[in-house]
């Protein structure tokens, strides 16, 4: 499929400029922008379709982990300290 863009100058600079410093073409430079745009939303598509399906099956289950518990759980972990991970539960 071949796709025309308008690329406005100052744009074109900083991508020959970035592409130059990858011993890229401009092309090359731009194809891999957005290969790696599609992949990365493609991945927050992913992501928030889990997040969802699991949503979903808390609610059906009424099983899960009180937020508070998840936070203080992530926040032990990101300060270093050894943590048990919480346990679900049923919540209702």
């Amino acid at each position: 499929m071949a796709v025309s863009l308008r690329v406005p100058e100052e744009m074109k600079k900083r991508i020959a400029k970035l592409a130059r410093q990858q011993d890229l073409t401009p092309h090359g430079f731009m194809l891999d922008a957005i290969r790696e745009k599609v992949e990365v939303e493609e991945l927050r598509l992913a992501f928030h379709a889990e997040a969802e399906r699991r949503l979903a099956r808390m609610k059906k289950t009424g099983v899960g982990i009180p937020a508070e518990e998840v936070f203080e759980y992530l926040q032990k972990r990101a300060a270093g300290r050894k943590v048990t991970r919480p346990k679900p539960r049923k919540l209702r």
